[in-house]
């Protein structure tokens, strides 16, 4: 399977298993790409994911550029136009739009926290599926290398990598990146912060997966209104984001076990232990039968309840 999905310990791993074509997405590989990030949005035991090339040269070598052979140059030209002028519903600038409904189908801002573990290129879409899905970037010395890749080809690139290394870099950085299409390799990229980390390569897996179940450890329910609050929040004024801020945290405080939790363990000196239940449902849902689960699950997609 060109994306396999692997899950233990609270930890999901994804490999963009296509090593032969240089871990390229099609646009078969980039819709099993965004179905395996809607499995780990809503499989409840995942608190952390990690994301792996396979093999040990390409990370991800961006989108598969070859051109299908039935397709007229004719047709190619139209259809070109078709995606600009008159894309189909449910499109977000020619891409399918992500499970979180502002982004493409592989490129999602979930709301759980995504390790990447770069083990070889990251270039194109690859790079733009650090930036836009990925929290904290583990990179292998030796093996890792980034570029933008597009702009000495001619093109600035279909997809948010321009506009979210700006926001990442600093505008030197980004913007060497982007007109002079330089390889950043992983002690560069550690430099400017494209990445956190830089390690040999047989350490890569086991520093990712090592962040990955740290972050499980932790409050599950405050873990994913954190990173959500970033991305919905984080570009509001001060005193804006601070008032979302407060009022989430306050949510969290009266309807979780966990905020009560954290705060009990510490004051009885443990380890405390959390499970992402509400408060007052404790077991609610994890004592439940599975086909008890399976009408909350439905019940939770509809709106008449």
């Amino acid at each position: 399977m060109p994306i396999r999905y692997e899950t233990e310990d609270h930890v999901a791993v994804v490999t963009i298993a296509n090593a032969r074509k240089a871990n390229t997405l099609d646009k078969k590989h980039a819709l099993e790409l965004g179905q395996v990030w809607v499995n780990a949005w809503e499989d409840r035991n995942v608190r952390a994911i990690v994301i792996i090339g396979e093999g040990d040269r390409q990370f991800c070598g961006g989108h598969d550029l070859s051109l299908r052979e039935d397709v007229t140059d004719e047709e190619h030209r139209f259809l070109s136009f078709e995606r600009i002028f008159r894309p189909p519903a449910g499109y977000i600038n020619g891409m399918q739009s992500g499970i979180d409904g502002g982004m493409a189908d592989h490129f999602p801002r979930i709301h759980k926290p995504v390790v990447a573990a770069v083990n070889g290129w990251a270039v194109g879409a690859g790079l733009y599926l650090l930036l836009a899905s990925t929290d904290i970037r583990i990179a292998a010395i030796g093996q890792a290398n980034f570029r933008f890749g597009l702009i000495s080809r001619g093109w600035v690139g279909a997809g948010p990598g321009a506009t979210l290394l700006l926001k990442q870099l600093r505008y030197t950085d980004a913007m060497k990146m982007l007109l002079a299409d330089e390889t950043v390799d992983a002690e560069e990229a550690v430099r400017i912060g494209l990445v956190n980390e830089a390690v040999p390569p047989d350490q890569l897996m086991s520093r990712a997966l090592e962040i990955a179940l740290r972050i499980s450890d932790l409050p599950p329910l405050a873990t994913i209104k954190m990173k959500e609050f970033i991305h919905r929040f984080g570009d509001l004024p001060v005193d804006q984001a601070w008032n979302v801020q407060a009022l989430i945290n306050s949510l969290l405080l009266h309807t979780t076990q966990d905020a009560q939790e954290g705060r009990t363990s510490f004051l009885e000196r443990r380890d405390p232990n959390y499970t992402g239940e509400y408060l007052g449902l404790e077991g609610f849902y994890e004592n439940a039968s599975e086909e008890e689960r399976a009408r909350l699950d439905e019940l939770k997609r509809q709106i008449d309840w």
